[in-house]
């Protein structure tokens, strides 16, 4: 009687084991797979305007590169207000290639600011990318008057 339960015993325990080692390789198996796909990666994440004049040019330029294995697909590029106005390529990047992300910033508003710009894509890193600009508009310059 003590042999039976010994050997049920055993049973059990290599039985355990033996699921417990196809779980290790089912998540080893799902981790690779996670590897693949689009990965966006930008030279620069912040952009400093510095000090600039009012009414200046605001166009500026994000470069990024799709470092992944498959084509990078953004959807959506969102300013965090209407001043701040972004432009991406609507097509697919491929794997190993750059492309640009505009930014257009309304410089007839004076002072400081701080804008983002979210990004939506498939890119396995940053599905949801925040990249930045900043920088300050001088004041109108004021006419003299002869007197």
């Amino acid at each position: 009687m003590k042999k039976a339960i010994l050997l049920s015993f055993a049973m059990f325990a290599m039985t355990a084991v033996g699921v417990a080692q196809n779980d290790t390789k089912t998540t080893e198996a799902e981790t690779v797979a996670t590897e693949n796909g689009a990965k966006i990666e930008f030279e620069t994440e912040t952009i400093d305007y510095g000090t600039i004049e009012n009414n200046s040019d605001g166009n500026r330029e994000f470069t990024f590169t799709n470092t992944g294995n498959t084509p990078l697909v953004i959807t959506n590029a969102k300013g965090s207000c209407g001043c701040t106005v972004p432009t991406w390529p609507k097509e697919a990047i491929a794997p190993g290639e750059s492309a640009v992300i505009g930014v257009r910033y309304a410089t007839n508003r004076t002072g400081s600011f701080s804008k983002s710009i979210t990004l939506t894509s498939n890119a396995i890193n940053a599905p949801k990318k925040v990249i930045r600009i900043k920088g300050t508009v001088k004041p109108k310059p004021t006419e003299e008057k002869d007197i």
